[in-house]
């Protein structure tokens, strides 16, 4: 069973506005830096009916031992169990006392920290740790546990999380990758020695503490914006040619006589130098991989323009038609090549090919005997580059046969549609043909013609996927608008292709 979210279980337990439980997701957003900070476990509860409190949300500390193996979110204790969460909501000011926890032998405390958001307490976030089984206190822990108490504060008054400034914990960096709390005049009160090292990287070795960012030779924007809109700033620089750095400043605000005051700020940062290298990597290998599909294209039209250039030498009939019929498939495949070469990564939105591919088909068999109308009908979505090239040529095939054997010269044209559905797992094409039909005993499995022998193969080997023609129905041919002249049947040609799982 899935697990419920902060705002279904809020939704489904408590009266809580829909603005109310906005504030509780934005903080349980932001608090893996609180847990980090405090060491311990942090887990927000609601009041709910028969004075119980149920947990909304749990996180544990990257940088200490959690008290909880099991996950308590959507689970409810009582305010007998926990008396300091009903202390903590009554009276809206943060408590500290013991409590039991079941399964645990050691002395556990918990500090329960009021959560208010527009005057109104909504919420109690806790914290709750060992005493045994606690870090030894030195100077990183005491400034972080300081840290932890000023942004308590600021959740008590309301004032955090900040509004609409959520960081994106997959990219954010954590208080384990590099911390720096910086005073009232953004100079450097203390530097975790995981920031320090990444100091040491981009070649500042002197002791940072008593002097600002900018001093140190650190872009400092990050820190200048966040004191300036009393809000966390990210930002990410390339402090040398080999190092990045990227940025998070969460300010700390106090209340002095009722005006918001930048007291202080926390800088997280994380050498993200490695990730960027890559990143150029697969750039530069994207654009390889696009500049090889151009040549290909380019080579490919080389090719079809000298076939071509053979065909008006040819006095054959049927020799003139095979070459053309080639020069037709060389300019499938160098279609696909061409949208490949425009296209970042290793696949396409195969209506992308498919829109193209049927104004090739109709510039090459379109004549004024033969007036033929085209249409796609649906989306196919994205598919990969070694399914776009046999699928296109297969395509072609098809649409050439349903023009060549349901519309013959002189017969006055005629239209045929292409239907793309993604059906489950499965890529579904429908090319339906309002034509003489196909004739009686016809079967696809014995086709003797090079078109449908190449599609047999490519659909088997290629797509493993499978074709079937038949006769139309009435109702495919009315839902593409289609009314055949009278003795035409029509065609419709199904071919569907397993979609390739991520």
């Amino acid at each position: 069973m899935p697990m419920s979210t902060i705002g279904e279980l809020a939704r489904q337990h408590t009266d809580l506005s829909k603005e109310q439980i906005g504030h509780l997701v934005n903080l349980a957003s932001e608090w893996g830096m609180l847990a980090d900070v405090c060491f311990a476990d942090l887990l927000l509860y609601v009041p709910v009916e028969g004075d119980n409190w149920l947990v909304l949300a749990q996180v544990r500390a990257a940088t200490g031992q959690t008290l909880y193996l099991a996950d308590w979110v959507g689970s409810q204790t009582s305010s007998t169990e926990r008396p300091l969460l009903a202390t903590a909501m009554t009276t809206g000011v943060p408590c500290e006392g013991e409590i039991f926890i079941q399964g645990v032998v050691e002395d556990c405390r918990m500090m329960a920290i009021p959560v208010q958001f527009e005057g109104e307490v909504i919420a109690v976030l806790t914290r709750e740790w060992s005493q045994h089984t606690g870090r030894q206190p030195g100077e990183l822990e005491r400034t972080y546990l300081e840290i932890f108490e000023r942004f308590a504060e600021m959740i008590v008054r309301g004032a955090f999380p900040f509004v609409g400034r959520v960081a994106d914990s997959s990219v954010a960096p954590r208080v384990g990758d590099g911390a720096i709390v910086l005073d009232a005049d953004a100079r450097v009160r203390y530097a975790s020695p995981n920031a320090t090292s990444a100091l040491h990287r981009v070649g500042i070795s002197a002791n940072a503490v008593g002097q600002t960012l900018s001093e140190l030779g650190v872009i400092d924007s990050s820190v200048r914006q966040a004191f300036e809109r009393r809000e966390p700033v990210v930002e990410e620089f390339e402090q040398t040619a080999e190092v990045t750095l990227l940025t998070r400043c969460i300010p700390i605000v106090d209340d002095i006589d009722g005006e918001p005051v930048v007291t202080g700020a926390v800088m997280l940062l994380r050498d993200v130098s490695e990730l960027r290298r890559r990143d150029r990597l697969l750039l530069s290998k994207d654009a390889t991989i696009r500049e090889i599909h151009h040549r290909v294209k380019n080579n490919l039209q080389t090719i079809s323009s000298l076939l071509r250039l053979q065909a008006r030498r040819l006095e054959s009939p049927e020799a003139k038609a095979a070459v053309a019929e080639s020069v037709r498939r060389i300019r499938t495949i160098a279609l696909v090549h061409e949208t490949l070469s425009r296209e970042p990564g290793d696949d396409v939105a195969f209506v992308e090919i498919v829109r193209p591919l049927l104004r090739l088909v109709e510039e090459s068999l379109q004549s004024p005997e033969r007036p033929m109308r085209f249409m796609v009908i649906g989306d196919g979505g994205r598919l990969a580059a070694t399914v776009v090239t046999p699928l296109s040529v297969v395509l072609t095939e098809l649409l050439q046969n349903a023009v060549d054997h349901g519309f013959p010269e002189g017969d006055g044209g005629g239209n045929v549609a292409v239907r793309l559905q993604v059906e489950e797992s499965e890529l579904l094409i429908s090319v339906i043909d309002d034509g003489r039909g196909i004739p009686a005993g016809f079967k696809l499995a014995d086709a003797k013609g090079l078109g449908l022998s190449i599609v047999r193969t490519l659909v088997t080997t290629e797509l493993a996927g499978t074709i079937e023609m038949r006769p139309a129905h009435a109702e495919e041919l009315a839902e593409v608008e289609f009314v055949p002249r009278d003795g035409n049947t029509g065609t419709v040609i199904l071919l569907r292709v397993p979609l390739q799982s991520d």
